[in-house]
Order: C-alpha cells, then sequence, then structure tokens
C-alpha cells in the first residue's frame, strides 16, 4: 500500500493550519538580514519580518534549499516507511532549490540503489500562493485517494495558466532582486512612479509605470483584465505585506471590476517579500493556457 509524503519549500506562503490539513511538510528558507541568519517559519512570523525589514540597515537576500537538506529528508520518508513523494519547488529560474533536489534524487539513487522510493517533482514556475493554493487543492486529491502523478499533472496544467500581477511601494528590495532594474528604481523614487510587475514562468516585466500610490490598485486590475477572457469565470487571490488598507481596497476594486470576489487572501511570507519588500501587493490568478508543459 502506498504511503504519500508531500513536500514543498517556504516560498509557497501556504498557512501552517492548511499545511497540517493537507499533510504538507515545508522547507523553510534560510534569510539572512544585516548578517544574521534566520530560517523561515522557525524564527519570525510574517509581521516579524516586515518589520525586521523596515528596520534593518540593509536588505534581505535568501539562499536556496541544499541538496544534502533534500537528501536527508528523502531518507528520513524512507525510513519511515514512505513509498511516493510529491515534491514541488519555487521557480527553477530564481533559485537553485529545483536542481538541488535533483542532484539529491540522484545520489539517493547512487547510495541506495534499487530504493523503489518515487519521486515527483515540480517546477511551479512562480512563487507564493499563486501555486501554494494548487498545491493544497494537489494535497487534497491525494489525501482522497488520487495518483501522485494525476495529481501532479493537474497542478503542471494549472501553474501552465498562473500568473501574477505585483506592485510595490518601497523599491529597494526590487531593485536588488533584479525585478525592477536600479535606473527604474531611482526614478521611480525621484518622480513618484510605481512599477507595475508581471511574473509569468518565472519571467519579470514591467507592465506600467504609474504615478502615486493611488493609481496602482487600478492599473493592476487593468492589467489583469487584459490577460483573460472570461471575467465571470476568473479565479483569482490578492495578496499584501504590511499594508492592510491598500490590500483592502484591492479586494474591494477588484470585487467591483471582476464581479466576484477573490478565492483567497493571504499575506506575503519572508522569502516572498525578501525580494518585494514590506509595501507590496499582487493579484495571482489563472489566465490563458500557456502551453509550456512538459512530455
Amino acid at each position: 500500500m502506498s504511503k504519500i509524503a508531500i513536500l514543498t519549500d517556504s516560498s509557497c506562503d501556504i498557512p501552517q493550519e492548511l499545511a497540517e490539513r493537507y499533510g504538507i511538510d515545508v522547507f523553510g528558507f534560510p534569510i539572512t538580514l544585516d548578517g544574521k541568519t534566520y530560517i523561515e517559519r522557525q524564527d519570525f512570523t510574517q509581521d516579524e519580518f516586515y518589520q525586521m525589514m523596515r528596520s534593518a540597515q540593509g536588505v534581505p537576500s535568501t539562499a536556496a534549499i541544499t541538496s544534502l537538506q533534500f537528501f536527508e529528508r528523502f531518507c528520513q520518508y524512507m525510513d519511515e516507511g514512505y513509498t511516493e513523494l510529491l515534491l514541488v519547488t519555487l521557480n527553477r529560474g530564481g533559485s537553485s532549490t529545483y536542481d538541488n533536489a535533483l542532484l539529491a534524487m540522484a545520489r539517493l539513487d547512487e547510495e541506495r540503489p534499487g530504493h523503489g522510493f518515487k519521486i515527483r517533482l515540480v517546477d511551479s514556475r512562480t512563487y507564493s500562493m499563486a501555486f501554494g493554493w494548487y498545491l493544497c487543492e494537489a494535497a487534497r486529491r491525494i489525501r482522497n485517494g488520487a495518483e501522485v502523478e494525476y495529481a501532479a499533472r493537474q497542478l503542471e496544467e494549472e501553474m501552465d495558466r498562473e500568473e501574477i500581477c505585483l506592485a510595490a511601494f518601497t523599491l529597494r528590495q526590487m531593485k536588488k532582486s533584479g525585478r525592477i532594474s536600479a535606473a527604474a528604481a531611482f526614478a521611480g523614487e525621484l518622480l513618484g512612479l510605481r512599477p507595475v510587475v508581471s511574473l509569468i514562468d518565472g519571467k519579470t516585466k514591467v507592465e506600467a509605470k504609474v504615478r502615486g500610490d493611488a493609481a496602482v490598485a487600478p492599473a493592476m486590475v487593468k492589467y489583469v483584465k487584459s490577460r483573460v477572457e472570461n471575467l465571470a469565470e476568473l479565479e483569482y487571490q490578492i495578496a499584501g505585506t504590511d499594508n492592510p488598507e491598500r490590500l483592502k481596497e484591492l479586494e474591494k476594486l477588484c470585487k467591483k471590476e471582476f464581479g466576484h470576489p477573490p478565492v483567497n487572501v493571504f499575506k506575503l511570507g519572508g522569502a516572498v517579500s525578501a525580494n518585494t519588500g514590506p509595501d507590496s501587493l499582487a493579484i495571482a490568478f489563472l489566465g490563458r493556457p500557456r502551453g509550456g508543459l512538459k512530455g
């Protein structure tokens, strides 16, 4: 009889309650800020991290989950009697985490030949609950008896449609992470411009620059509307960091313009907000299929 484990990294931003409900294990990312390294989900809450970023002299940096960590976790699962694993990572293009998982799988084959432990690895191609929400659905399918391969393919089909529209009101982290150029960040700070950024298949692009904070949410909604064919069927989530009033305004506008509320409202976690800053908004939504599935 199969015994199935489900593993992801903390960029998923899945609330602990949901992770426990669906039996999802979460690797916490190391995050370094002002020379001290913390582990997400262990050493701070989301709100504490926002305040840490605001009071820090520098900006945070993240490190990948290592191949050794993956290898040790694989061995642990095997020793505990697990027969299969669904492993989902953040965007491969933005971190070596996915490739480190591949290295760990190869090492497992070398050190435990014929082990019989099946690992299904999925590159989410995105970040945060943009994939975490659908990983919870995959986990629910598996817990209700679905095969791992079926749940993984369904997840990949959803990720082939998933897009993010992101905006930041402070630009230090966006500049450091490469989401926007140093020149664009300087101009934004000087002129009060706010970039509206798309994230599709792990690639970012500045879609618009608006002047002033009040213009941000309307520009985000306008972009999302340009990417979907049927607003009535639009499945979307909204997210923010340390800006509850702006998040409420965005939710209100989305309800009005899309005709229905989001399926989920959530906070961006440490690994994600380390790259967006403590003043960010996002809309994650299912757009048109892009045909990016493999095999």
